[in-house]
């Protein structure tokens, strides 16, 4: 997984990651909220990706 990110796609899951933290060390409802959020957004987003990719023929 780590050499289908990058460097920059490593440095933005530990960016999101810190984030929720900081976020839980002070709110820990809404931190779940927050990570509820971003999975489902994750999820939207790999269904998208998956549905073009078949268009073209690559999936």
């Amino acid at each position: 997984m780590l050499d289908k990110l990058g460097t920059t796609g490593l440095f933005g899951v530990v960016l999101l990651l810190v984030g929720i933290a900081v976020v839980a060390v002070r709110a820990p409802v809404v931190a779940a909220g927050i990570t509820l959020s971003l999975a489902g957004l994750g999820l939207i987003a790999k269904g998208l990706v998956g549905n073009v990719m078949a268009m073209f023929g690559m999936a």
